[in-house]
């Protein structure tokens, strides 16, 4: 996905410096800061979606194979 963002111009310095430093392009650097800045979060979803069948009476599978059926 692409997309439009501001940067102030002495964080865009700094990013510049840093990126060549790193022989990487912006692009990279950004992708790899909004993965550092998501993954506290994944987590956190992850985790409250783990069990969510488990005091569910019928089984994952079986529930969705007589959901199919009904197609």
């Amino acid at each position: 996905m692409r997309t439009l963002i501001d940067i102030p111009d002495k964080d865009f310095k700094l990013l510049k410096t840093i990126v060549k430093k790193l022989e990487i392009s912006r692009a990279e650097f950004v992708r790899r800061a909004i993965v550092t800045a998501l993954a506290p979060y994944r987590k956190t979803m992850n985790h409250e979606a783990f069990g969510l069948w488990a005091s569910h009476p019928e089984d994952g599978l079986e529930y969705q194979e007589r959901i199919r059926a009904e197609w």
